[in-house]
């Protein structure tokens, strides 16, 4: 076909395969995580998720993403060790953050935070990652969130203490006061949730960057990045928003019914991958039940209820179920965060599986170059300028 200015248009060729947002395309062999969608089921390293939720710390299952197997004492103990002292921020990376203006999101100080480490002194990220960079960038994911939240509001930040545990460590640097087990066991059990979910946006995006043989500080700037966009990771904080507007149990149906007139979406249900509940939301749900006020606790229930009902009379056949998010906000903001640091504690988690899968991908690397399908024009010839 030749266009109007004698120009060829490539849509002579044969049409390449076009998945939207590379729906159903397999780019790259995993052992750490898998979601079964159709059966609303998550397996970590082999595990069923509702086998750790719980029952494993957040430090044990992040052994296992790192090494394959759960930890016995000693390795759980040299873990914690490890930990505990790569907490502290290196001076430098708490001087950028100083310097990030007080109104920014919690993400965008993340992002830099982690780019700041990776151009730190005291913190040489080289090209080959190893689980001594992956320990301490989780380590200090805590520190360098709490350390905005406090100066943010004109407190100093606070000195980690090398014995808590990653849920402990960060409530404690947040807040200046040591956590209560009924906020921290909660939180806890939601880091465990997170920690890995398969080959998500942001997950892909640090093993493309891994694979180019760049470092490891450099592919979880990137994946922070993708975390933070509402289609991905910046959910849980609008279901809050919406709860918030409703306000209370018995403004849920004229609240939902004029929401879904005005063809607004719920936040919090349906799921790219999930065609069953995800399993969660459903583990969240009792954490939520504990943690929150019973009035709260009623709202979110109720809301969850009637939205499936509306949504399943409304959009028949589409298989919208509650996901992670729902619960997440219940359980984040019964902890003490407001809703803008939801998601980073959401990378809290996730930079375990990050860090994961940057360690699989360059245990036997190849540069993720995926084709695209060109649709635009070729043969075009210049004119010059006094011409057109």
């Amino acid at each position: 076909m030749t266009g109007s200015n004698g120009s060829t248009a490539v849509s002579d060729q044969p049409a390449l395969p076009k998945p939207e947002g590379l729906e159903g395309v397999v780019a790259a062999s995993t052992a750490l995580s898998h979601v079964f969608g159709e059966e609303g089921k998550l397996v970590y390293r082999g595990y069923d998720i509702h086998e750790l939720a719980g029952k494993a710390s957040f430090e044990e299952v992040a052994y296992l993403l790192w090494m394959g197997h759960l930890p016995n004492r000693a390795e759980l103990s040299e873990l914690m060790q490890k930990l505990g002292q790569q907490r502290q921020l290196p001076d430098d990376v708490v001087a950028v953050i100083r310097d990030i203006p007080t109104s920014a999101h919690p993400m965008d100080a993340l992002r830099t935070g982690v780019s700041a480490l990776g151009a730190s002194d005291a913190n040489v990220f080289d090209d080959t990652p190893d689980l001594n960079e992956a320990i301490s960038l989780t380590a200090k994911f805590p520190g360098i969130l709490a350390t905005f939240f406090r100066l943010r509001q004109g407190l100093e930040p606070v000195r980690p203490k090398p014995e808590h545990n990653t849920a402990q460590s960060y409530l404690y640097q947040l807040f200046g006061k040591e956590p209560e087990e009924k906020h921290w066991r909660p939180l806890e059990v939601y880091l465990t949730l997170l920690a890995d979910h398969g080959m998500n946006a942001s997950t892909f995006t640090a093993r493309v960057i891994a694979s180019t043989g760049s470092d490891l500080s450099s592919a979880i700037t990137g994946a922070v990045g993708a975390l933070k966009g509402p289609l991905h990771g910046g959910a849980p904080s609008k279901v809050l928003d919406m709860l918030e507007a409703i306000g209370a149990a018995e403004n849920v149906d004229a609240w939902l019914t004029e929401a879904l007139d005005r063809g607004d979406r719920l936040m919090g249900f349906g799921h790219r991958v999930y065609k069953a509940e995800d399993p969660r939301a459903e583990i969240l749900r009792g954490m939520a039940r504990e943690a929150s006020t019973p009035e709260f606790f009623e709202l979110s229930r109720r809301t969850e209820e009637r939205a499936l009902e509306m949504l399943h009379e409304r959009k028949p056949g589409r298989r919208l179920y509650t996901n992670v998010e729902f619960y997440s906000a219940a359980v984040l903001s019964a902890v003490g965060l407001p809703g803008d640091m939801f998601t980073p504690t959401f990378a809290t988690s996730r930079v375990v599986g990050w860090t994961a899968h940057v360690l699989e991908q360059v245990a036997n690397n190849r540069l993720i170059r995926p084709q695209s399908e060109f649709v635009g024009e070729v043969d075009k010839k210049f004119v010059d300028i006094a011409c057109r």
